[in-house]
């Protein structure tokens, strides 16, 4: 049933990113106000005031849970409170939001799906870059068939340097090195390809940088049940790096670097041609356009916790393999 009107709370207002600051905006735009926030730091608070006059602050996230006026409780906390804090939201009658990745364990993602069906509430992971320029034009291109059946997908993220001293670099509040932009890539890929994964091969490495516990290199390895691949690699010890994208089909391939067009080399009467697909424009205001809707007109929610947590059991099941060389089919209901 549609919520007839909705305000969220924001737990973690955090400076990085002004991430805080940019759900609200969102939020607004989607027509759901933010009238409460929570944080620890009394800075943070003040700049809450500053950019939502009106809030009411706390420095107690259950206080915030027991504020009767919010209806959706938006995340921002770090990676291993996601799921706890979570899980309160929802027993405490909330709709939740909560920043990627889901989690770090697939049993904190089992108990956050439960919790929220239990509550008969919303539950959605922060997978805005589903609508980034680049992913919208890969998966139209691929759609049309122009580069045939994607049998074989790679990406990449990283180049070659030092851990910036910050908690993402802590392995046990971060889940590790593929948790960050890893948890996006592996939603695109998983949201790219039609079957489902058959098992995962990983590769971890902790070869240089020793000031942080996070790994230097990861690689997950999914071999998907009709026979397809994806290779992804999350990396601070590559000197030399390669494109964001490189996407084989039977019909021809598309490779894509950072803010540039497609490059899309097909089979065209018996010669190879190259040409360009420029990119299509995204916008990260879709996801929250989509929870408005999903909450207050009921239409469909686009990003499901289910599809969330097959990601985090990609990762684990990467982790898990790199510990024993052998490959590991992820832990999926």
């Amino acid at each position: 049933m549609a919520e007839s009107k909705l305000s969220a709370g924001i737990i973690g207002y955090g400076g990085a990113f002004n991430m805080g600051r940019a759900h609200a905006e969102s939020l607004q735009k989607a027509g759901i106000g933010t009238v409460a926030v929570c944080d620890l730091d009394p800075a943070r608070l003040e700049a809450a005031k500053r950019e939502l006059p009106g809030v009411r602050t706390y420095t107690d996230h259950r206080e915030l849970l027991a504020d009767p006026e919010v209806g959706l409780v938006v995340n921002i906390l770090p990676h291993n409170l996601h799921a706890s804090v979570c899980v309160e939201a929802s027993k405490a009658g909330k709709h939740v939001v909560t920043e990627k990745p889901m989690c770090i364990t697939v049993e904190e993602a089992d108990a956050m799906i439960d919790a929220a069906r239990q509550a008969g509430k919303m539950l959605s992971v922060f997978h805005n870059r589903r609508w980034d320029d680049d992913y919208l034009t890969i998966r139209e291109t691929v759609a049309s068939g122009l580069i045939g059946d994607v049998f074989h997908v790679e990406c990449f993220i990283g180049g070659f340097h030092g851990p910036r001293g910050w908690w993402r670099d802590d392995k046990a509040i971060s889940g590790g090195a593929l948790y960050d932009w890893g948890a996006h890539f592996l939603d695109w890929i998983l949201n790219l390809m039609p079957a489902p994964v058959a098992n995962v091969t990983g590769f971890f490495h902790k070869r240089r940088w020793t000031e942080m516990t996070n790994e230097d290199q990861t690689q997950a390895i999914l071999r998907f049940e009709d026979g397809a691949m994806a290779d992804l690699q999350v990396s601070s010890l590559a000197a030399v790096g390669k494109p964001k994208w490189r996407i084989l089909g039977t019909k021809g391939a598309i490779v894509v670097n950072w803010g540039q067009p497609l490059d899309v080399t097909v089979e065209h009467q018996g010669h190879m041609a190259k040409i360009q697909v420029p990119l299509k424009q995204g916008s990260w205001q879709a996801y929250y356009d989509n929870v408005a809707e999903h909450l207050l007109r009921g239409g469909e929610l686009e990003v499901k916790p289910e599809q969330s947590r097959r990601t985090i059991a990609v990762i684990v099941a990467a982790e898990e393999s790199s510990k024993t060389g052998q490959a590991v089919v992820p832990k999926y209901r």
